[in-house]
């Protein structure tokens, strides 16, 4: 099974994770709606990491990875805040696209920080998924 399995089944999750949280955020307050997922996330994150590799491994990290896992899971709490409030006031599908917008900012981010070549078919492939989102979300 290579990246693009595991790609598709990250985008298979991530829609059910929208109607999901869309129900559930129902009349509740979102940043604690959130709160609830992210524990239900933690307990579930360290499940499956117990269960399949040496847990004791955390404590020879880097600390450069533990940097930059820290300021990931910084940057997914505020993403996850900001698309749970998104969700509370607007329709789902008008928010996931516009929230998928975060692949052009990835493009962008890969290019600028890691080097990643910014080539024509990944500019034209941006800017398709900036007008799909832009079309989705149209009133």
């Amino acid at each position: 099974m290579n990246w693009l399995f595991w790609a598709l089944l990250s985008a298979v999750f991530a829609g059910a994770t929208a109607v999901l949280a869309k129900v559930g955020v129902d009349g509740v307050n979102s940043n604690l709606a959130t709160a609830v997922r992210t524990t239900v996330v933690l307990v579930f994150a360290w499940s499956v990491a117990l269960a399949t590799g040496p847990v004791n491994a955390v404590w020879t990290l880097p600390r450069k990875t533990w940097v930059f896992l820290a300021l990931s899971g910084i940057a997914t709490g505020l993403s996850w805040l900001c698309y749970f409030r998104a969700l509370q006031l607007g329709e789902a599908s008008k928010v996931a696209p516009v929230d998928k917008l975060s692949v052009v900012f990835v493009i962008a981010f890969a290019a600028l920080f890691l080097g990643e070549a910014l080539t024509v078919k990944t500019a034209v492939g941006g800017a398709l998924i900036v007008a799909g989102a832009v079309v989705l979300a149209w009133n």
